[in-house]
Parts: structure tokens; sequence; C-alpha cells
């Protein structure tokens, strides 16, 4: 973790968090009125659409070669989403396709009133486009309770199919010249997808090979144009969701420890049991360990050196778990109480302790500086989506000029606070930076979060001066106590 030659660029822009809530960390929303129209200053030269379906969550990716037809250079470039469609929409970043070094685009939501039936993401080129010109984008994000069950309810030893609905026309706010969209499954098994007519070289869409079907390329369409389609395949997995995620991350510099616990409530997403759950017969299945649709066991890899994990429901601490600890990487393999069918609950909690050493620097100008992963979580092959994370990072007492830097999207960070939390031996309660996101999922597992603080001299041995003067305190009141005489004496004549 090199990075304290990093940090006069990674903060040098940031402001400094002073107080107990700041809005210029907020996700930047922008209000417009209902009767907004993007200006139709660009047009959509070549568009591909990919839409991964392979996990939980669908992923799509957006490759375009946008061209100003404009007669005055252009920096804004509008997606369009419906009402629906946005509040699911997680991770969203742009990058320039031609230029890697360029880094992520700066992105905000555009809101409108309640009667709008159409929301934007407003993508900022890094420079205004030229009259003309062209600029090849690639626009990321994630579409979380992508899917939905059909049969809604199957039996617990019979294979799960979901069903995505989708556009066969990119969403646009411009022309688009040509396009295709892939749809990429997690398997060849697509019983039913929806087909249209072809062009002179298919004679119908789409075109299957394997996992992998396209639709296109398709002539010019206006701008909003949109075909809806679906598809039904077989997902004989979790589809894992958690609803609330809470991780606390707890520094401490006396004790050379930082502290980590993340409380989960975890919802499955898929099918439903048709009938009751039984016990027997999934006991009987576990000896050939055929595929099933029900959550067994996850995996949370965590940093080397990791040591005293734990792992517990409501009810109480659970047994049915491993922890492994090596050289290069520790793993906390868990085992919930009982398989979890879909339609199921599961709220439980996990933590363990690491050296500070491993995340925490001294920085070249003094000061602190923390660098963690935002998001850690199982890692799982189905993957796993967040609906509301909150990353709570507790520093020493009397911590000040906090500022933080994190590679996670900046449309999904809806705030970040800093409160005093208290606990056992404080005496005014620690610094604690707390960061809200939305609409995450595991493949932003381990992006960084890195926090520089300052703790003053005064403040650094303000508890163990509290500590000492408590313990001489005691002595003292002991000693004193210790020489009062309590004999009563025997009345003298």
């Amino acid at each position: 973790m090199q990075f304290a030659a990093l940090l006069p660029a990674l903060f040098s822009c940031l402001p400094v968090i002073a107080a107990a809530s700041f809005d210029s960390f907020q996700t930047s929303k922008i209000a417009l009125p209902s009767t907004f129209k993007p200006p139709q200053v660009f047009k959509n030269a070549n568009l591909v659409h990919i839409r991964s379906i392979e996990k939980a969550y669908a992923k799509e990716t957006i490759n375009t070669k946008i061209e100003n037809i404009a007669n005055d250079p252009q920096d804004e470039y509008y997606l369009p989403f419906t009402v629906d469609q946005i509040s699911r929409v997680g991770g969203f970043e742009v990058k320039d396709k031609k230029n890697a070094d360029a880094g992520p685009f700066l992105v905000d939501v555009v809101e409108f009133d309640a009667d709008s039936a159409i929301q934007y993401y407003r993508i900022k080129l890094p420079e205004p486009l030229k009259a003309g010109a062209e600029q090849t984008l690639s626009i990321t994000y994630y579409i979380t309770d992508a899917y939905r069950p059909l049969p809604a309810t199957i039996a617990q030893d019979e294979p799960q199919f979901l069903v995505y609905t989708f556009s066969v026309y990119s969403p646009s706010a411009y022309t688009t010249s040509k396009q295709k969209t892939e749809i990429r499954a997690p398997s060849a098994n697509v019983p039913d997808y929806t087909k249209m007519p072809g062009n002179v070289d298919v004679s119908e869409f789409p075109a299957k090979s394997g996992s992998k079907m396209t639709y296109g390329p398709f002539d010019e369409k206006p701008a909003g144009a949109e075909e809806i389609a679906t598809v039904r395949f077989e997902f004989n997995k979790p589809v894992l969701h958690v609803t609330e995620l809470e991780r606390d991350i707890e520094v401490s510099h006396w004790g050379g420890n930082v502290a980590f616990e993340e409380r989960y409530t975890m919802y499955h997403r898929g099918a439903n049991l048709s009938t009751l759950f039984s016990r027997v017969k999934w006991q009987q299945t576990q000896y050939y360990n055929p595929s099933t649709f029900a959550l067994k066991e996850l995996n949370f890899p965590l940093s080397a050196d990791s040591a005293d994990a734990y792992y517990y429901d409501v009810i109480g601490n659970i047994s049915t778990s491993r922890f492994r600890n090596g050289k290069n990487e520790a793993l906390l393999q868990t085992k919930p109480r009982y398989p979890i069918f879909g339609g199921w609950k599961y709220p439980f909690t996990i933590g363990w302790n690491a050296d500070a050493k491993k995340f925490l620097r001294r920085a070249t100008g003094g000061g602190y500086v923390l660098n963690v992963p935002f998001l850690e979580g199982p890692k799982q092959p189905e993957g796993v989506e967040y609906e509301n994370v909150v990353v709570r990072v507790v520093l020493p007492e009397g911590a000040e000029n906090i500022k933080y830097y994190t590679r996670i999207p900046r449309t999904a960070i809806t705030s970040a606070d800093v409160e005093i939390h208290k606990t056992y031996l404080d005496t005014v309660g620690r610094t604690a930076l707390i960061i809200k996101a939305y609409n995450l999922v595991d493949d932003f597992r381990d992006r960084e979060l890195i926090v520089s603080y300052d703790v003053p001299f005064f403040a650094s041995i303000r508890k163990p001066l509290i500590v000492f003067g408590s313990m001489f305190a005691t002595f003292i009141a002991a000693y004193v106590i210790g020489g009062v005489e309590f004999k009563i004496s025997p009345k003298s004549k």
C-alpha cells in the first residue's frame, strides 16, 4: 500500500470535513422541469449494447461512438431511463474507450418533478467535443432487482428459471445510425426469448450462439426508440439481495488494531417453494451435491493475517463456519443455520480483527492515512447486489481535518457525515466518518476507501492520562481509606 506519495493529488481538491454533515460530498442532483428534452446536438454513429445477465444482477455496457452534429462544441451527453429503472441503476461509470488513462467522467443524476416519466444521467465530457468531431464512450452500469422467477414457485429440487425484460433498442436521447444488442446468459439453456424479423443477412433475430444472443444490427432509429423483449433463462443459483449492509471499521492507535464488523440483512429473490421445506429430502440430496438454487454457504475472502473471526445470527453464535488464515489471504467460510430458498430472509453478522500496519500509515506531512476496502462481503459465483450500504469508519478520539477519497462511483454515494461515536473508556467520544451508498454490487469489492486525518498530541494522550489519573486517584483513595481507623474502642471507665 504505497499511497503516501499520492496523497497531495488525491486530497488537494477535497474540502476538509469539519462539521457534522456536509453537502459537498453528497451525490449531485440537478433539478429540471418535466418539459426538458436534451438538445439534439449528438448522434450515435455506431452503438453496441451488451447486457450481461450471468449473475444475480444485470450488468449493462454501452459502447457508442458519438458525433457532435451541432455547430458549436458540446460537452453534455444525456442517457435516459424510466422512473422505475433509474431507482434500480447503480455503479454508473463512463470512460473514454480509446483512452483508458482519461479516468471516469463526471456524471450527475438529473431529477424532474413527479410528473416526469423519463429521468436522465448527465455525462460531462472532460473537454468539449468540437463540431463534427467524434468520441467513443464506454458507459457501464448495473440494474438491481432485474429479474422475476418463472414459475414463481417450484419444488426444492427443481431448476430455477428467471425472466429478464429489456428493450432491443438501446436507450438513447439521440438518433442512432447503427446499433446492436448482445445478451449474455449464464448458460445455453434459454428456453424462451423474444424473436423478431431479421435483415438481409439474418432471417430472424436474435442470432444465438451458445449462451450469447445478438439482436441486430439495426438501421437508423430515432431518439427514444423502444422495442420490449424478454429472455427466460435457467439460473439454478441463489439470487442474493442485501437490503441493508452496515460495515463498521474501528481504528485503534494504542492497540495497533483495525476491527471490522459487518451486519447483513439478506434476501433470496428467487422462486419460492411450492411445498413445505423437507429437511429429510434436503439431507438425502447432499450426498451427491446436486445443483440447487438454495444458498448453502458464503465465502468471505479477507486480508492476510486477519484474526479472531466470528459469525452469528439473531439466535446466537453459529458453529458451522471455518476460518483459514494464510500468508497471502484469509478466508472465512460460513454456512447458514438453514438453507436459504427463494423469498426467505437471513440476517447475520460477521467480524474480524487485523493488524493496523496493513491499513494505516503516517503521512509525510504529518497526520495519518487509512486505506481499507469500501466494500468486502461474500465472494460468490452467482454475485451479490446491495440496496443500501452504510460504511462507518470510527477514528481515534480527537481526530480532525478528515478527508476521504473512494473509487466507488460518485453517483452511488448519497451522503457522507461526521459524527461522534461513544464507546467504552472514551472521554469525549470518537470521531466517526459515515458514508452511505446505494445500488452497489460485488463487482465493487475491494475498491479503495482512503481516509486522511490528524490527531493532535494532547488528544492522542488524553485517554492514557485520564486512565492513569483515575488509577492514581483510586490508589490514593484506597490508601486514605485504608489508614482510617474503623475499630470501635472500648468505653473507658
